[in-house]
């Protein structure tokens, strides 16, 4: 060994990776970390905006099928009957459809007439394509020609489905 090598000190390990090298391989984690969070943000953006218009899919056809329930006029009563059933699938559907014709005889005979609007709605439960709403429906009812000066106050829970792009009432429950 010759002495020059001696005298110089402690020697320094050397790194594996430039140090140049170290930066890039920082940035690029950072880089991808940094997509990955965008894209993740950006997935719950969407499934965000999905409830949201779900949401309103729900409440607007529930809203819609207690105002077609709770309107009807004795003079176009099998209109009003078909509105109800174009609005329905399922349980309801069947239920509604076979009752249909004995329901406009009676509205029929009795001269009846009754108009529904909703005071409240909202929905109370939610799944990826089903959802119970909550509608309160102020009625007020005309039969034979008299009226009935007191409006009833009707809550109603509809379970709305979605079919396609669009929903339909598939059960309808009053509630006390």
């Amino acid at each position: 060994m010759a002495d020059d090598d001696m005298t110089d000190g402690p020697r320094r390990p050397r790194s594996a990776i430039p140090p140049l090298g170290i930066t890039v391989i920082v940035g690029l984690v950072l880089v991808l970390a940094l997509g990955g969070l965008c894209g993740w943000l950006g997935s719950r953006a969407y499934q965000s905006r999905a409830a949201d218009q779900s949401r309103q899919l729900f409440i607007e056809v529930g809203k819609q099928g207690a105002i077609n329930l709770t309107t009807i006029d004795y003079a176009h009563a099998e209109v009003d009957v078909k509105r109800i059933l174009d609005l329905a699938t399922g349980q309801f559907y069947d239920e509604f459809s076979s009752r249909s014709g004995p329901f406009v005889d009676v509205v029929q005979k009795a001269q009846s007439k009754s108009s529904g609007t909703v005071t409240e709605a909202g929905l109370e439960s939610m799944s990826s394509d089903e959802g119970q709403v909550l509608v309160a429906v102020t009625v007020t009812t005309t039969t034979g020609g008299a009226a009935d000066l007191q409006p009833r106050y009707w809550r109603m829970r509809l379970t709305v489905r979605k079919a396609d792009a669009s929903a339909k009432i598939a059960k309808v429950d009053f509630v006390q």
